[in-house]
């Protein structure tokens, strides 16, 4: 792929898209079905028993919200190249029984936050709600997405004359201040109803469901040059969009090319689908198994495999660059970001940082570095926590970006482009153990 502006606009514009109609992590995961659907990949169900051939494209989902992707090589195999992101982003999620009334003439959601997000910008815009219901049909039990796809709630801030000390700052109280605005007291008792008839099931049938808020407001490039894209859920879904992407071009004769998209990286990945779960380490245990190959043959594999954990990075900020690092200060639309950190809440080192800058110059994108400064402490993400169930070399990166968990966040119109690329490259590199931190890269 020439990296043109044309073609990163049109990437930027499709990335968009997909933001779009992936408003919650079961819509991501679905949306990433349906890519690999349409390019040949055959669905595995956990359930059964899987019946693998060399040369086969195959994905497997847990909880509907998870997705593993592989494509099998024609030959017999030396390892596994793994890209892993996750599906989920911070959000308010809807709690059981969530109607309630206030001051008598309004109907509000009961709400709690899900994961680590900037509060304030919910405030004052168009919201809606999507997730997943379940439901009881003759006699079974049915999963079924659900979006409202119209402007369905508001969380409005109190007025400035009311709290003068508002730009003082102000400490959010989610079980107060949080709660969005539903409708009138006509709305009273219909907020199920309104679920019901956006999935087109009865609401009597419903059972269960796991329902979120999520930004209406419609993703964007901008800039005078057209430089930046804005959008909900860009963490980390830029990232598994352009993983999804980068395995559907590449692919080594030699290695079995793993995409993994996990839920619950936000709230701790401690969950069946989340990164700490046995997901990827029972998908590759039954690759290896189905191949015909033994526990020592797949032991050897891990020796010879490579994991990116892609989540996206923190731009330096324009307005507060003295919160960065003093020598590593990722920028926006200058490469991919390869994430360091003493305390191994990145899992990179020297191996893993050298492979993936290889990696990197093989694919003619560039790359830069990410660490904390001294004395600020920084988040995690899944790579570490993966690392624990399956052991193999793997560095953390991330696109950079600005106003990380935020519901509108800005990333790079060049940068997804820039991963796609290095996705692709990885896929078609085939890695190989020697011994004493040696390794051949082909």
């Amino acid at each position: 792929m020439e990296l043109t502006k044309e073609t990163c606009r049109q990437t930027a514009e499709e990335l968009l898209h997909f933001l779009e109609e992936s408003p919650s992590s079961f819509h991501a995961v679905a949306n990433i079905e349906a890519m690999l659907k349409e390019a040949g990949f055959e669905e595995l169900r956990e359930e059964e028993s899987w019946k693998l051939a060399a040369g086969g494209s195959y994905y497997v989902t847990r909880n509907q919200s998870s997705v593993i992707a592989f494509k099998v090589p024609a030959a017999d195999f030396t390892g596994f190249q793994i890209m892993a992101s996750h599906s989920d982003s911070p959000s308010f999620k809807i709690k059981e029984n969530p109607e309630m009334e206030a001051e008598g003439h309004y109907i509000k959601l009961n709400v709690e936050k899900y994961g680590g997000m900037i509060i304030s910008p919910w405030f004052d815009r168009p919201l809606s709600i999507a997730g997943r219901l379940v439901t009881e049909e003759d006699g079974r039990l049915v999963s079924r997405l659900v979006n409202v796809d119209k402007d369905l709630v508001m969380i409005p801030n109190l007025a400035i004359h009311m709290n003068r000390q508002v730009n003082d700052g102000y400490k959010y109280n989610p079980q107060k201040d949080t709660l969005p605005i539903f409708g009138s007291m006509e709305a009273k008792g219909t907020f199920m109803s309104v679920m019901a008839e956006a999935a087109g099931i009865k609401e009597e049938n419903i059972l269960g469901h796991d329902l979120f808020l999520y930004n209406r407001e419609k993703g964007t490039v901008w800039g005078a040059d057209e430089a930046y894209i804005s959008c909900g859920r860009l963490d980390d879904l830029q990232c598994a969009f352009a993983s999804v992407k980068g395995l559907l071009a590449g692919g080594n004769p030699s290695c079995v090319s793993v995409a993994a998209v996990f839920d619950n990286e936000e709230v701790g990945s401690g969950t069946k689908q989340g990164a700490d779960s046995t997901f990827l380490e029972d998908t590759l245990r039954r690759v290896n198994r189905s191949l015909g190959r033994t526990e020592e043959e797949y032991l050897m594999a891990l020796a010879s495999s490579f994991m990116v954990s892609a989540d996206n990075a923190h731009a330096v900020h324009p307005n507060y660059g003295e919160i960065a690092d003093p020598t590593n200060r990722p920028a926006i639309n200058e490469g991919i970001v390869i994430k360091y950190n003493a305390n191994q809440k990145y899992t990179t080192d020297a191996v893993s940082a050298a492979m993936f800058k290889a990696i990197c110059q093989k694919a003619g994108v560039p790359c830069q570095t990410f660490t904390n400064r001294s004395d600020v402490a920084g988040g995690s993400t899944l790579g570490n926590i993966s690392n624990a169930h399956v052991a193999l070399n793997t560095v953390d990166i991330g696109l950079p970006q600005l106003a990380m968990h935020s519901p509108y966040e800005t990333a790079g119109v060049k940068d997804t482009c820039y991963l796609i690329q290095a996705a692709k490259t990885f896929f078609d590199t085939c890695l190989k153990a020697e011994g004493k931190g040696c390794y051949q890269m082909r």
